[in-house]
């Protein structure tokens, strides 16, 4: 049996997916993006008089990715610390790596405490955010009922 999870303190999902899912001694998180909760604007994306995407700052989407990872974390009961692996899909690997892994060593000060982590380049993603992650933690809730 699985719960799942939703929060409305992270931006809702781009499909019919929930935000987490609980399994076991796991959290199993969507990929999860860039977006402001509500808004659905993203930190740091300029756009030019027709609309088109024609800059980002990939340390304010950094940000806010890691933020609403951290929200649908506490909604499922879980914390920061509870992360096991990480899965980064960047847009633009050598426009973006530098940035991102700098932001990301403010959170993670420490590898020894750190999540595994895996950074992909990939093409796109379904909404113009140049970042997005997929999560693995520990379910704290079944752990602490063992």
């Amino acid at each position: 049996m699985t719960d799942i999870i939703q929060t409305n303190q992270a931006p809702a999902p781009v499909g019919a997916y929930p935000h987490a899912r609980r399994i076991g001694d796991l959290l199993l998180l969507s990929g999860i993006g860039a977006r402001v909760p509500g808004s659905n604007a993203i930190p740091g994306n300029v756009y030019d008089a027709a609309g088109l995407l024609v800059e980002h700052d990939i340390a304010a989407q950094t940000r806010q990715v890691l933020s609403n990872v951290r929200a649908v974390l506490e909604a499922a009961g879980a914390a920061w610390e509870d992360l096991v692996d990480v899965t980064v899909f960047l847009t633009d690997m050598a426009r973006d790596f530098r940035g991102y892994n700098a932001v990301w060593a403010e959170y993670f000060a420490d590898p020894a405490t750190a999540p595994c982590r895996t950074t992909l380049g990939i093409t796109a993603l379904p909404t113009p955010i140049a970042i997005e992650l997929k999560c693995m933690a520990r379910n704290r809730r079944h752990t602490d009922r063992n």
